[in-house]
């Protein structure tokens, strides 16, 4: 299988000799804007007259024509409620880049639907995105499994049911994810704290790979995740869509409704409500139930907006609860039970299917809300405001006696304010960029009740930065450029017994970024982006002192951790041809003082168990590695893909490796395409992930690494129409021969086996 993926890549390159021998290399690249604001318009078709060949514009409203000859070319540009755009330009050797502004028509249109604001990414660092019929395949998937489909992006793991995506070998608080543009903050330090975020809001899904604390801030030095839900529209046409998900295996189900429209007295108005629920119960391996392990969980949003061209504003909330089930064989009472489940690998506990949750579990709410505001100076400069209010309340429940097992042992709220004021531009003369101020404030609180020391203190952060960003696009090269300042204070206290535990920490530091992209022909493109960037330690980092419930795990802090400091360099190639896509991406990371958690070797007994000790050490880190993704059409039918990640990270003082970083992996597959509507293909997709052992592991582990694995799956969909309306339906097999296996990523590999089969049927319908 390794062999077959091997020649589909080189498949791939191949095609590469052939497309570049042509004359006519010349590549016209554009993009389309709304007149009235600056934003981007997604689904414009852009005309070629002389190629007599068209394009529709993406997300961000790009578009790009390859291989044309040298000479004046007609541009014909249309976009339903909009006035056509018709302009010659003449187009030499090279690359040549165009921008083109189309104004709104002031008539009456039947059926037309045109969307708000919705900021589009713009970055020369590596760039990923699920959407359209990728996205679709994904629904019923937490957030951190969808974006196993982008190469580099794995998770972190604590059983079956909560993940964390890792990208480029970091996640957590490394990590940041922008939930509709505001940072989600929750207690994500925690490895089993998933995030409080369903994918059934998004349009789409995106992931910023390089460090991008410029942008967003010192818990953006990984990478970022944007959760985007589609734009609000503005007239008042509306649109309703249903998903239905089933899973076979913990007999889950998911069921989300999504609402949009506009007003038709009011031009600009639009809203969107969207609901989501999901069940399951136990998970079950190839051989056995995984005790309490079942799930419940809900959503909820609503938006409000209006836009005009002078003037834009939308109002947002979400809400998000879930109750968790903790493998109970992960809490052991005593260390001769604890040694023996490591050894054996597998539960004693014979569990049946059930979909009660017990103890241990965790119950966490979160709500977000959102006021965004945007003015227009002048056509080439925009003023932005936005707010963001938090809550988050994480509940962890603990195995206990008597009246004690109602109470959690861990209970945590969090507030969190955020507001940022920034203005944008736009100029002629191939300058864009912006400069703003950011302010986060937070104020978290161990609520009284649990009986328990708490595992991190009360603590208060304050964090302002400043940031300037300024983009050059000529030809076939951009350039882009940022420096930020970043200050932080936090203040903690605690009780520990009769004492008083007191901190005032202050932090500050610098981040800059340089990157650059070139068209080198028609068909490759070459990106390259230098980022340095920060992250102070966090507060569990710092104070943790205790059990860690969730986690099954005793952590230990250190209060004189120092800041981290990262230098990332991302450089990406990307081939576009007729048959053939190839993106080879390669990043090496140097971090001053990273912070891990280390497994001591030592237990620690309690009249609540048994668990491991582990502690928070620092160490100078280096991260390198290279993402593959690529596609190749064998025939109108037949197509073919191949990703695959190869990451190391070495303690580069003691010449050892860190805990917890992924394995090499590779996932391809083969799909045919067939039926008689080419707008309505069936598709029939056979594929194969294979992932190896994790041969570089620290000096000390709780058990070896389990050996590498091979799963294979297999997928059917149908697109219909229903009522004159798309009607998608899907079915998945994953894990199709049933095969035991244990990721090595997942905390709980040293327990039990990770999921069996899993039958799932995806129904999507959109009217």
């Amino acid at each position: 299988m390794i062999q077959k993926a091997i020649l589909l890549c080189l498949a791939i390159v191949g095609s590469l000799s052939t497309l570049m021998a042509q004359e006519c290399d010349l590549v016209l690249r554009g993009r389309v804007l709304h007149l009235e604001n600056n934003q981007p318009i997604e689904a414009a078709y852009v005309w070629l007259a002389e190629s007599a060949s068209g394009v529709a514009t993406d997300t961000n409203g790009n578009f790009t024509f390859r291989n044309l000859c040298p000479g004046k070319k007609t541009i014909q540009i249309t976009f339903i409620g909009h006035k056509e755009v018709k302009q010659s330009i003449l187009l030499s050797a090279g690359t040549s880049n165009f921008t083109f502004k189309m104004e709104e028509e002031a008539v009456a249109l039947t059926g037309v639907e045109v969307h708000g604001h919705r900021e589009a990414v713009q970055t020369t660092t590596a760039v990923s995105t699920l959407y359209g019929e990728a996205l679709l395949q994904s629904r019923g998937e937490s957030l951190g499994e969808s974006l196993k489909r982008v190469a580099g992006v794995t998770t972190f793991s604590t059983g079956n049911t909560i993940s964390k995506p890792v990208i480029h070998g970091l996640h957590s608080n490394r990590i940041l994810i922008l939930n509709n543009g505001i940072r989600l903050e929750g207690q994500q330090w925690g490895a089993e704290h998933a995030p409080e975020i369903d994918p059934f809001l998004a349009d789409e899904l995106t992931v910023v790979k390089g460090a991008e604390t410029v942008r967003y801030g010192p818990e953006a030095m990984g990478g970022v995740i944007l959760v985007n839900p589609p734009a609000l529209p503005t007239t008042a046409k509306s649109k309703t869509e249903i998903n239905l998900v089933g899973h076979s295996n913990g007999g889950a189900g998911n069921m989300a409704v999504s609402h949009s429209g506009g007003s038709g007295t009011i031009k600009g108005l639009g809203y969107r409500i969207q609901g989501a629920a999901r069940r399951a119960g136990n998970v079950r391996t190839p051989d056995y139930f995984q005790g309490n392990t079942g799930m419940a969980e809900g959503s909820g949003s609503a938006a409000l907006g209006y836009s005009s061209s002078k003037l834009g504003t939308e109002v947002y909330y979400s809400f998000f609860t879930t109750e968790l089930g903790i493998l109970r064989d992960s809490h052991t009472g005593n260390l001769s039970d604890l040694l023996e489940i490591i050894k054996n690998g597998a539960p004693f506990t014979q569990a049946d299917f059930t979909y009660s949750i017990s103890n241990p579990k965790q119950v966490v709410t979160h709500h977000l809300a959102k006021i965004k505001a945007h003015y227009h100076l002048n056509p080439s400069w925009k003023l932005n405001f936005q707010y963001g209010f938090q809550q988050n309340n994480r509940k962890e429940f603990d195995r206990r006696r008597g009246e004690l097992n109602a109470r959690p042992s861990l209970d945590l709220e969090l507030f969190t304010n955020t507001a940022e004021l920034f203005l944008e531009h736009n100029l002629k003369s191939h300058w864009t960029g912006s400069m703003g101020l950011h302010l986060i404030q937070q104020a978290n609180s161990n609520l009284p009740g649990t009986g328990v020391t708490p595992l991190i203190p009360n603590y208060d952060l304050v964090n302002a930065g400043v940031y300037l960003m300024e983009k050059y696009l000529k030809g076939p090269l951009e350039l882009e450029a940022g420096l930020r300042y970043d200050y932080r204070t936090l203040s903690a206290a605690r009780y520990i017994g009769n004492d008083l535990q007191e901190a005032n920490l202050n932090y500050q530091n610098g981040s800059a970024f340089l990157g650059g992209m070139y068209q080198l022909n028609s068909n490759l493109t070459f990106t390259s982006n230098l980022g340095t960037a920060w992250r102070p330690p966090n507060v569990n980092e710092l104070f943790s002192q205790g059990l860690h419930h969730g986690a099954a795990a005793v952590e230990i802090g250190d209060a004189d951790l120092s800041t981290e400091k990262s230098l990332k360099w991302v450089n990406s190639l990307e081939y576009e041809g007729k048959n053939a896509s190839l993106e080879l991406t390669g990043y090496t990371n140097q971090i001053q003082d990273y912070i891990f958690l280390n497994p001591t070797g030592q237990t620690f007994v309690s009249l609540r168990g048994t668990f491991n000790v582990y502690e928070y050490l620092q160490a100078d880190a280096l991260f390198y590695g290279v993402d593959l993704s690529g596609t190749y059409r064998f025939s109108d039918h037949f197509n073919g893909y191949a990703k695959g990640s190869i990451i190391r990270a070495k303690n580069t003082e003691t010449n050892s490796y860190f805990p917890f970083i992924p394995s090499d992996r590779m996932d391809w597959g083969l799909s045919y395409e067939f039926g008689k509507d080419p707008e309505r293909q069936n598709r029939l997709t056979l594929s194969q992930v294979l992932v190896a052992q994790q041969i570089r592991e620290p000096d000390f582990d709780l058990a070896p690494s389990p050996p590498g694995y091979t799963l294979v799956n297999l997928g059917f969909s149908k697109k219909i129409q229903l009522f004159q309306h798309d009607f998608s339906v899907s079915v998945q097999v994953n894990n199709l021969l049933n095969t035991e296996f244990k990721e090595y990523m997942n905390r709980f590999r040293y327990f039990t086996a990770d999921m069996g089969r899993n039958f799932q049927l995806k129904l999507n319908y959109q009217f």
